[in-house]
């Protein structure tokens, strides 16, 4: 008569282990494939809803987003030659504005660019070669009333991604907005703060042709003559202010969008 066998030998323990494991990493596979439409359809939204609240559109529900997204005119831009590109030319290229990643191509060098560091201002190490931007017309001129443009830069802890809005003189600022930041919560998170992002309306870009808006530290004074292109700084974070800075500088420049705002502007 064979002796019984032990339920609780090692090869029974990596047995009921290993086939554990294989169930639940089918799960979670299949998790990963049902659910990634939803997680692409939450990303476009969350995308959408921080570009129309750059451009001062807010507290609206997920349909009347789509509506007033509806509104924008999406333009690709080819930052190397300095210019919107027809849509011609972006169906040539075969770029889908509504899936296009920005953050993705930058890392292709075949569609970005490596940046020196004399350029690298924003230190974002590489810069792709297209970007997006949204155009807000006035429904009776069709004069571009806003433009928002995609900006990066890395602050104290990381990199800061966001949209700033600007109105149609190409020079002042109507919102900013941030969607992803691991900056410190009370410090650098200020950012998110919404009486901080409100100081930016109405705030000036360009002086003499050149980006003049700065983060100062300390709080910007009425008096001041430089007010109207001066921003609070963030209460105990210098550098994540130095970095939102040094972003508005780099993509409002001339390795940036300002070719092109130029342009725009007329």
């Amino acid at each position: 008569m064979s002796a019984p066998k032990n339920k609780d030998s090692m090869s029974n323990v990596l047995v009921v282990a290993l086939s554990v494991c294989f169930v639940c990493s089918i799960m979670v596979a299949s998790a990963a494939v049902l659910l990634k439409p939803q997680r692409i359809a939450n990303k476009n939204l969350d995308r959408v809803s921080n570009i129309l609240m750059a451009a001062g559109i807010r507290n609206i529900s997920a349909t009347e987003v789509a509506q007033q997204f509806d509104r924008f005119e999406v333009k690709v831009v080819d930052l190397l030659e300095r210019r919107v590109l027809s849509n011609l030319e972006v169906l040539d290229l075969g770029i889908d504005t509504s899936t296009y990643d920005q953050r993705k191509a930058s890392k292709d060098p075949r569609l970005s660019k490596q940046l020196t560091d004399d350029e690298d201002i924003a230190s974002i190490s590489r810069r792709a070669r297209y970007s997006l931007l949204y155009i807000l017309r006035e429904e009776e001129t069709e004069a571009i009333s806003k433009i928002i443009l995609p900006v990066h830069g890395y602050g104290l802890w990381s990199t800061l991604y966001g949209f700033i809005s600007l109105k149609g003189d190409m020079n002042t600022v109507s919102g900013i907005t941030f969607y992803e930041h691991g900056e410190t919560a009370g410090l650098g998170g200020e950012v998110d703060n919404p009486d901080w992002k409100s100081s930016w309306q109405g705030k000036k870009i360009y002086s003499d042709g050149q980006v003049a808006l700065t983060v100062i530290k300390g709080k910007a004074m009425p008096a001041s003559p430089g007010y109207d292109y001066q921003i609070d700084g963030l209460s105990g974070a210098t550098l994540t202010s130095r970095g939102v800075e040094n972003m508005v500088s780099y993509w409002l420049g001339e390795d940036g969008f300002g070719p092109v705002l130029s342009k725009l502007g007329g």
